[in-house]
């Protein structure tokens, strides 16, 4: 049926992936999560826990919890891409019909791009950290102003930005092979810094042995916020995972890879931040939760220059599979005619520099109530992503309708009004408490918020649609 196929719907990139191409393995399941997992912003919001107040046990259990919540979503919504072959772009039309689907789309893609900015400035640091140690003078460009940047930045910024590119521009292949060795690596620098602080620290006792700063009301407080935050850095792939489960050699394959990859090395490099962070409590009498200025506080050149190499290889593996994949997909498939991945891929990242984050990322201290207002933003999405494939659709979709126009996806002429309203008023209830104040409560709970009252509204309002889900299977690679 493809020779039907709508041509605003269907391009390569978007067509379910072929056998040949499903070839990914647990292992590079377990590797591209390392990949993602392991980077300075992540790193930074484990060690921040430190900084907020927490002892370690604490901090630990909220970073357990976190990723037990995580791994669940993500099984969830990655079977679709598994069964079916198909990406993000692609599978949200089953809900909210073809022309409506651009509206998660786009907010999706606009997450992505605006992480993309955040990870690859946190990452240009460590390029203007090598270069100052190389190059005479390098650090006195910074009084040249260049868009509001010293000009020692401005020059370490373009230089980052521009290898994103070229690895992007081999496509996916490259992206899977560049994880394969790309997430390991941060552990070793991990475990060094691991090394230092158990050293400074005379054992693992004191460390362990540092008391909350938090009283038990300030805790319960602070601690389902820190819970939610750390589930909003990786809400926006709840969402996408299928661009990369659709390339899974079996259900197994991803099961067990996302298993190992994700709640496994997860807590494992969450621990790693939370021990370096707080040895440097110790050692400096103040938290340091920025790895290029642990970095930096040592004095060592040549710690610098190895170091900051293995953040700039880590700030790639986590951009170019987190950041730039999915907005790549979600560009293709609003101009399937003009678009390919790479294309659409490198136009991320260029916009991405939009986002300005010179001008505002040494404002740490919101980082976790900024990733829960992304969380209470998508949130819906995959409430309403789950009912639709598990509720409404009874876990069977047909692949030809999604490229259909006029197909049972189709809805109001490619609006599902059901999706929206469901959307709108998961996406209300799960941001009211940062505008109420009275509510304000709630703004701790925002990702679950809006997962459940995006999957209950959606369910109840598509029970009164006429329209019945297909039940025929069609393979996904025709």
């Amino acid at each position: 049926m493809e020779a039907n196929y709508d041509s605003n719907l269907y391009n390569p990139d978007l067509a379910p992936a072929k056998k040949e191409h499903k070839t990914w393995t647990w292992l590079n399941f377990s590797t591209i999560w390392m990949g993602m997992i392991h980077n300075i912003v992540a790193w930074e919001t484990a060690g921040s826990l430190i900084m907020l107040g927490m002892n370690v046990a604490q901090a630990i259990s909220a970073v357990i919890i976190a990723n037990i919540v995580l791994i669940t979503a993500m099984w969830l919504n990655s079977v679709v891409g598994g069964k079916y072959g198909i990406p993000f772009p692609v599978i949200i039309r089953a809900a909210f019909g073809h022309k409506a689907a651009h509206i998660p789309v786009v907010l999706r893609a606009f997450v992505a791009i605006f992480w993309f900015a955040v990870q690859a400035y946190a990452g240009s640091a460590a390029v203007n950290a090598i270069f100052g140690t190389m190059i005479p003078g390098w650090n006195s460009l910074s009084k040249i102003n260049i868009v509001g940047m010293g000009l020692n930045t401005a020059i370490a910024v373009a230089l980052f930005w521009l290898l994103h590119m070229w690895i992007v521009s081999k496509g996916m292949h490259r992206i899977k092979m560049f994880e394969l060795w790309a997430g390991p690596l941060v552990i070793v620098l991990g475990l060094i810094l691991v090394t230092w602080s158990i050293s400074v620290s005379h054992g693992l006792g004191p460390i362990f042995e540092q008391p909350s700063k938090l009283s038990p009301a300030q805790f319960w407080t602070v601690f389902p916020v820190s819970v939610t935050g750390l589930v909003g850095v990786w809400a926006t792939l709840v969402l996408n995972i299928s661009d990369f489960t659709r390339f899974t050699r079996s259900q197994k394959d991803q099961t067990v890879g996302q298993l190992i990859g994700l709640p496994g090395t997860a807590i494992v490099f969450a621990l790693m931040s939370i021990i370096t962070t707080s040895g440097t409590v110790i050692a400096f009498g103040k938290a340091i939760w920025n790895p290029v200025t642990l970095l930096q506080q040592f004095g060592n050149p040549f710690l610098l220059f190895f170091g900051a190499i293995a953040l700039i290889i880590i700030t790639l593996s986590v951009n170019i599979a987190g950041n730039v994949v999915s907005p790549g997909y979600d560009l293709v498939n609003l101009f399937p005619k003009k678009l390919n991945f790479v294309k659409a891929g490198n136009i991320s990242i260029l916009l991405s520099l939009l986002f300005v984050p010179w001008l505002w990322f040494d404002n740490a201290s919101v980082i976790l109530n900024v990733m829960g207002a992304v969380g209470g933003a998508l949130g819906p999405v995959a409430g309403i992503m789950f009912a639709d494939y598990y509720v409404v659709h009874h876990r069977h979709y047909d692949i030809d309708s999604f490229y259909v126009s006029d197909s049972s996806y189709a809805y109001n002429h490619g609006w599902n009004f059901s999706a929206l309203i469901a959307m709108a008023i998961g996406t209300f209830i799960s941001l009211i408490g940062l505008f109420v104040q009275s509510l304000h409560g709630l703004y701790a709970y925002s990702w679950f918020l809006g997962v459940g009252s995006g999957f209950v509204i959606y369910a109840l309002l598509m029970r009164s649609v006429t329209a019945q889900p297909v039940k025929q299977e069609v393979a996904s690679a025709k």
